[in-house]
């Protein structure tokens, strides 16, 4: 009975124990287009995918960006190819509900500079 019992909170313990996971965070918001990402053990830097910002409002844009995106906000990421040895993609908050580019495109701080 004991060893019933002994294997039963094992396997409880396995099941409801929560799995932690990494996702990745904002280092820094370098420029309106190019942010450095990391998790646990990389840090990786990423262009916005299809964003091309006039000069004038490069600094509206990256105040943008940094304060929907703080610095150690999760974030998702999803890759378009590379350019340059920098990885392009889309980045989303974490609950999926904001998107760089997005933001931009809807201050008018920028057009999306590729087709859909």
């Amino acid at each position: 009975m004991k060893k019933i019992s002994k294997i039963l909170i094992i396997f409880c313990l396995i099941i409801l124990n929560p799995i932690v996971v990494n996702s990745a965070e904002i280092l820094q918001i370098k420029s309106s287009n190019t942010i450095l990402v990391g998790d646990q053990n990389r840090n990786l830097t990423i262009g916005l995918f299809c964003v091309d910002v006039n000069e004038n409002d490069e600094l509206e844009a990256t105040n943008l960006l940094k304060s929907e995106f703080p610095r150690r906000s999760k974030v998702k990421i999803k890759p378009f190819g590379f350019k340059e040895n920098v990885l392009l993609a889309k980045v989303f908050n974490i609950k999926g509900t904001k998107e760089m580019t997005e933001l931009l495109v809807a201050k008018d701080l920028t057009s999306e500079s590729c087709p859909r």
